[in-house]
């Protein structure tokens, strides 16, 4: 019998539209709370519209989106970002070292971080204290993404959306982050939305995968659906990419 997770975000029916133009078709699914959703699909799916949606950057123009149950137009959009943070392919920072890009979450709630709480937070994502002056231009693109998911922490974020985070990164890099935020999930049970171009990585970090192609959803389960997935559409995807 399949287990039932209490959903961190539900989407009901969600449309978003431009124009004549649908890039998100009628989505209902939850994602589960405490665990690793992966979202692949071909460029131009709509898995970055998706996301954007759950954060409330933009608006669905059809259905309702949930956040632990309650829906997304109630929440206060400084207490959304939150409680739903987001961590994007390039990582961007502020000009200033490595603590003032930790402590701008708190900055902007008129709040201070403690030098013994940054210091924390660089080492659940494995930097030094070294780390805590360094003008953050002269970071390498993985310490950018070490310092911008410790970020998210800062703001004890408790659903966490990813997009494409490792694309831009080494081989080396990419094992760290990924092994980063298993340990992430693990330690602070956060909820985690991660598109992926990278299907053996879906398989191997995620508990769930969402599979999109042109605004719909074709295929969810368990990530090791890509493995032998049920869909034709989705067969020829997993083949094509992971040849």
């Amino acid at each position: 019998m399949e287990k039932v997770y209490e959903p961190a975000i539900h989407l009901n029916h969600v449309d978003f539209q431009i124009g004549d133009s649908k890039i998100i078709q009628n989505i209902t699914g939850s994602f589960p709370k405490g665990k690793i959703t992966t979202l692949v699909g071909p460029s131009g799916a709509g898995k970055t519209t998706l996301l954007k949606m759950c954060n409330g950057l933009i608006s669905p123009t059809a259905g309702e989106i949930f956040i632990h149950n309650e829906l997304i137009s109630t929440y206060n959009p400084v207490d959304l970002r939150r409680n739903v943070g987001m961590a994007l392919q390039s990582a961007p920072m502020i000009k200033g070292t490595v603590y003032e890009n930790l402590e701008l979450p708190l900055k902007l709630q008129n709040k201070k971080l403690a030098e013994t709480g940054a210091i924390s937070y660089l080492g659940d994502v494995g930097l030094d204290r070294s780390f805590l002056n360094k003008n953050a231009v002269d970071l390498s693109g993985g310490q950018r993404q070490k310092v911008s998911i410790a970020r998210t922490l800062v703001n004890q974020s408790e659903i966490l959306l990813l997009d494409e985070i490792t694309s831009a990164l080494d081989r080396a890099s990419v094992k760290e982050i990924e092994e980063l935020i298993v340990k992430i999930n693990n330690k602070y049970n956060v909820t985690m939305i991660w598109i992926t171009h990278n299907l053996e990585q879906a398989l191997k970090i995620g508990h769930y995968t969402w599979v999109l192609m042109k605004g719909e959803v074709i295929e969810t389960g368990e990530s090791k659906l890509l493995e032998n997935p049920q869909n034709e559409l989705v067969k020829r995807f997993v083949q094509g990419v992971m040849e």
